[in-house]
């Protein structure tokens, strides 16, 4: 026999491909992306209440058995799909002065090019799991960097919850209510803005000082 067209040694069975030549691991990593985006396309228009596994399964194209696969029910699916690295800069990074700058222009950075973080807001706002989510991201991911840079380690929970309702405030106004001044102001406009109240949050001694 060919060397060219001889069997795979013992042990070494080659990996099982689709028809157009997908291996199975692929194809599941695949579907798991479709789904992903259905979901956070219905959840954003919809709300986590009225979003169905059935319309997130059509949208996908594929059957709602696999969604329920994957993802066990809609609270796993919804937890996927809003599963959110901020990315925040390492708090070892920055120096105290310049943490308020970084974080408005990190966060603008964000919401421009993330649509998740939209999709989430939109169910934050209007349902519990939603708003359970985000407290949990913001909170989990802020607190580092608040804990790093106030000058009482013990305000940092209250300084970071301070933080997250002007980024947070922002991004309703912005991306998802759209009101025309904050929507249409420049990236810069709004840093220089915000990242002096953001810095006041974060840094200053005491309420008003």
């Amino acid at each position: 026999m060919n060397e060219s067209t001889s069997a795979a040694p013992t042990g070494t069975a080659p990996a099982a491909t689709t028809a157009r030549g997908a291996t199975p691991t692929r194809r599941s990593d695949a579907t798991r992306r479709a789904i992903l985006e259905a979901a956070r396309e219905r959840f954003a228009a919809d709300g986590y209440d009225r979003a169905t596994i059935r319309a997130i399964a059509h949208q996908a194209k594929i059957d709602p058995s696999m969604v329920m696969r994957y993802y066990g029910n809609k609270e796993g699916l919804f937890a996927a799909a809003v599963a959110i690295d901020l990315k925040l800069p390492d708090p070892a990074s920055l120096t105290r002065d310049e943490a308020g700058r970084a974080l408005v222009t990190h966060f603008l950075t964000q919401w421009e090019e993330n649509e998740v973080l939209t999709a989430l807001l939109r169910v934050g706002v209007t349902n519990d799991a939603g708003a359970e989510r985000m407290r949990g991201i913001f909170s989990d991911q802020l607190l580092p960097l608040a804990r790093r840079v106030c000058p009482d380690p013990e305000q940092a929970p209250t300084r970071a919850a301070l933080v997250s309702s002007q980024l947070l405030g922002l991004a309703l106004t912005r991306y998802v209510l759209r009101f025309p001044p904050a929507a249409h102001l420049h990236p810069e406009e709004i840093t220089a803005w915000l990242a002096p109240t953001v810095q006041h949050y974060l840094t200053a001694p005491h309420p008003g000082v």
